[in-house]
């Protein structure tokens, strides 16, 4: 705990900003408008998945399923982390007084974490999905695909809700963020603090990077298959070009929204000296920067649902017309020769 010179729960540190300061930074209207678009976005996405599903085949059904989890997560993200950013930002309530004991604090902590990890897990999880089931298609028994998806979200939920709670039990510290409206991991110099951080930023990281190495191997997959198989002996097959189509959108969304943020957190810790005081006070400049990271990487909720809602079929086909007119298209699984006829 800091020395703040009161009964105040460990959540606080020491910042240097004024009510008037934080009315420049802190929109509400800005706030508030970003996510009735992020909630209205996956919700559109909710409900064209809905209707997807009810005509897919069993290998699709599966990935539908990741895809639903992935936006009812984005969903929820947005509607808990917002519903606490946006009060603030409308009344500019002093978090010492609302929440002296941290519980606001470590709850928003917790959501922050989860929310921000389950995205990149569920990334990581679809691309080992589609892996298997274009490298392996006989891996995994077609009838149980949709039960063992949600299985697997199920999982993913689970782990990063333990990696959120884990400043709880004593590895990390969840502290009010510059300009007092969030609460985040603590860029501290303490073990636990260190720990924690790179923990966050590694199973980030690790995240992106195997989906970066899966989708590689499946897109290569897909287009030898392509170009090795004559067009003769080639059946539709169009909605494996479109699932992958969907998991590079994702991957490269993530990609670009939380690597800038992982990796300012893992830097940001490991500095030598430490970039926060011993009296737990961080450089403005590290703060500001916290912020624009954080902001960035909260793009990624909205973008999310708008990859599935553009990169269908349907849409694929307006941009690229041969699509349509391709009678037969991409397989991968083995097909029996035609015996010839008899003349």
């Amino acid at each position: 705990m800091w020395p703040n010179g009161s009964s105040l729960g460990p959540c606080f540190r020491p910042t240097n900003i004024t009510l008037e300061e934080r009315r420049l930074i802190a929109s509400p209207w800005f706030a508030a408008s970003f996510c009735l678009v992020g909630l209205a976005s996956n919700l559109l996405a909710l409900g064209v998945l809905a209707g997807a599903r009810q005509s897919s085949s069993y290998g699709r059904s599966s990935f539908l399923t990741f895809l639903c989890g992935l936006v009812l997560t984005d969903f929820m993200g947005l509607l808990s982390t917002g519903a606490i950013v946006v009060s603030q930002h409308a009344a500019l309530f002093d978090w010492q007084a609302v929440d002296p004991s941290c519980r606001l604090c470590h709850f928003m902590g917790v959501i922050m974490v989860f929310f921000g990890l389950c995205p990149l897990l569920l990334g990581a999880a679809m691309a080992s999905e589609r892996f298997l089931g274009i490298t392996r298609p006989f891996s995994r028994p077609t009838a149980t695909s949709h039960r063992r998806a949600w299985a697997m979200v199920g999982l993913v939920w689970a782990t990063a809700l333990v990696l959120g709670l884990l400043p709880l039990l004593g590895v990390g510290r969840y502290t009010v963020q510059y300009p007092g409206s969030w609460c985040f991991l603590t860029l501290g110099s303490e073990p636990g603090d260190v720990a924690f951080g790179l923990l966050f930023a590694c199973f980030g990281s690790l995240s992106v990077g195997l989906s970066f190495l899966l989708n590689t191997i499946s897109v290569a997959t897909l287009c030898f298959v392509y170009h090795g198989q004559e067009t003769a002996q080639q059946r539709p097959r169009d909605c494996e070009v479109e699932m992958m189509a969907q998991l590079m959108g994702i991957m490269v969304v993530a990609s670009i929204c939380w690597m800038p943020l992982l990796v300012f957190i893992a830097q940001t810790v490991l500095r030598s000296p430490p970039v926060m005081s011993l009296t737990g006070q961080l450089p403005r400049a590290t703060e500001q920067q916290l912020l624009i990271y954080l902001r960035v990487a909260t793009w990624n909720q909205i973008l999310d649902p708008w990859v599935y809602i553009l990169f269908r079929r349907a849409v694929i086909r307006r941009l690229h017309p041969r699509l349509s007119t391709r009678s037969r298209s991409l397989s991968l699984q083995p097909q029996l020769s035609r015996r010839p006829t008899m003349q």
